[in-house]
């Protein structure tokens, strides 16, 4: 039970800065498509969020993040052990 209780706590807060990387990034590129260059965009998929600069360790914290939500899940996958009601 405690670790369904993890998981559901951080992928919340871990799927949001990869969902912000990826749809900043694929709007980007289809704005190029058109000739429009939205630059914010990239500052943005690049984790400088106006005043806060993550840039430096952006990167490091999605991949963290992620490992952190696939070993979370994965281990929902382990079967539980049963408790005897004896």
């Amino acid at each position: 039970m405690k670790v369904r209780r993890l998981h559901r706590l951080l992928v919340p807060i871990a799927a949001a800065p990869l969902l912000i990387t990826t749809l900043t990034g694929s709007i980007y590129s289809g704005l190029l498509e058109f000739n429009i260059d939205a630059f914010w965009l990239l500052k943005i998929h690049t984790g400088r969020f106006g005043a806060i600069n993550l840039q430096p360790s952006y990167s490091i914290i999605l991949g963290v993040l992620s490992c952190i939500v696939i070993v979370s899940g994965s281990l929902l996958w382990l079967p539980r052990k049963r408790q005897n009601r004896n």
